[in-house]
């Protein structure tokens, strides 16, 4: 098995041979999918490969290739789609089965189709939690995605096809949704570097929703250009100009975010400040109040968007989706109107605290991925549902709206991640700090078998 280290970008470098000549788009496309209809039986990451369409499409970046005119930066790069956005063609899913009689799509997501503007080829659906309501990507229509680097263990989720695509080198590049850890959690997991823009940055039209006002779209990758770049053309803005990283602020954030992670986990963290030469740690009031809150606005928020449909068809979601969107719908409007208020609150005392830093790192899991068949974790030493829980560091970040960057820890064992927190619209500050990480070895994916990256092997 060839392993591909993430010392340069993937989705950069196989547009910069496309863009001169030195592979054909169809090429590459074709030989992505073939490899995912290969190899990604043992992973279970993909709903649908979007062939016809995506070598259609290869070929007019190829023509333009061959006429002179300019592809786009992103040209025959291959890349990968959560089910809930909408690809032009395709009925969008959202993970189950409640919406497959849909019709399909007439249009892309905006931000799909700024991808496609730049010259990406989507090619593939991926797989994730029904209605994005999980941290697992245990889906009872299409199945459980498996982790790359241990298929006996979780992935993560909600995005965990996402992660996992590119966790195994089939893609190099993919796009997720985050509402309470759902792009975070799966990068930490399998391995890979994730970004969770600002809180209404990014347009999602074209997104099935889940809680309108903690939805979040964002890119995974394997290297930090890759995701830099990615994030650039989504936001429909010209490429970040990075601070230098001596000049960010960055603390740890301790109490809440320093209990019940792993040993393993608490050295990478350490290495981390090290090597920034920082020491600085911060504590956040009222941390548990605040998962309770993301937790109850999104039970309630949810709920009241499947309502509707539950009255109707109840029996045709999964049925630990069914429990919680009930349980939502039922919720007190006094609780609902109670967490919105904490929200502000906490919301205030977490942008008063970066008045003391530009970049909070934090755990963005308790450590590595659980096991399939044992699909818990332990806190405060009890054990707990790994599906309802996994979220334990990611969910109080949500509450806030600021963006956070999920970056690999590097090591020999099984993945372990941080995020990097960031004031809102402080995105060129994580990226800085992700890039001198990356540098210098304490941060990197290294996906399995990377098939884009092979030349030889006709793609």
């Amino acid at each position: 098995m060839s392993v591909v280290t993430c010392s340069r970008g993937a989705a950069l470098a196989i547009a910069a041979d496309v863009r001169a000549g030195r592979r054909s788009a169809v090429s590459v496309v074709t030989g992505v999918i073939a490899d995912m209809e290969i190899r990604d039986t043992r992973f279970n990451s993909v709903t649908r490969i979007l062939g016809a369409a995506a070598v259609a499409q290869a070929e007019e970046v190829d023509r333009a290739v061959a006429a002179g005119k300019d592809p786009g930066p992103l040209a025959g790069v291959p890349f990968g789609v959560k089910d809930l956005f909408d690809v032009r063609g395709e009925v969008t899913t959202a993970g189950s089965i409640v919406l497959r009689d849909n019709l399909p799509a007439t249009a892309d997501a905006t931000v799909v189709a700024r991808l496609r503007a730049a010259g990406a080829v989507p090619v593939a659906t991926l797989n994730m939690d029904e209605f994005a309501y999980g941290f697992s990507t245990e889906n009872a229509h299409s199945g459980t995605t498996r982790n790359p680097h241990d298929p006996a263990r979780l992935a993560g989720g909600s995005s965990g096809g996402s992660a996992a695509s590119v966790a195994a080198g089939m893609l190099p590049f993919t796009l997720g949704s985050d509402t309470n850890g759902s792009i975070r959690v799966p990068s930490s997991l399998c391995g890979v570097w994730g970004l969770k823009p600002t809180y209404g940055q990014m347009p999602l039209k074209g997104v099935y929703p889940f809680v309108a006002s903690l939805d979040v779209v964002g890119p995974m990758a394997s290297t930090v250009e890759d995701l830099q770049a990615v994030y650039s053309i989504m936001a429909g803005a010209p490429p970040l100009a990075l601070p230098d990283v001596g000049d960010v602020r960055v603390a740890r954030l301790g109490g809440w975010f320093a209990s019940n992670i792993s040993p393993e986990l608490t050295a990478g963290i350490d290495a981390v400040m090290a090597h920034l030469g920082r020491d600085r740690v911060i504590e956040l009031p009222e941390v548990a109040r605040a998962r309770a809150s993301a937790f109850l606005i999104s039970a309630a928020e949810g709920g009241n968007l499947h309502l509707p449909r539950l009255r109707r068809r109840a029996m045709q979601y999964d049925p630990a989706t069914r429990g919680r969107l009930m349980a939502g719908a039922m919720l007190p409007a006094a609780t609902f109107v109670q967490a919105q208020r904490f929200r502000r609150w906490f919301r205030e005392q977490v942008h008063a605290a970066l008045a003391q830093a530009d970049v909070f790192i934090a755990p963005a899991t308790v450590g590595v991925a659980p096991r399939i068949d044992q699909p818990t974790i332990t806190l405060d030493g009890k054990t707990v549902s790994a599906r309802a829980n996994l979220g334990i560091f990611t969910q109080p970040i949500s509450l806030t709206g600021l963006p956070v960057l999920a970056a690999p820890l590097a090591g020999d064992g099984l993945p372990l991640g941080i995020q990097l927190i960031g004031r809102p619209g402080g995105e060129d500050r994580l990226f800085a700090v992700a890039a001198e990480l990356q540098r210098a070895g304490l941060a990197r994916c290294q996906p399995l078998d990377a098939g884009y990256a092979r030349k030889d092997s006709g793609c």
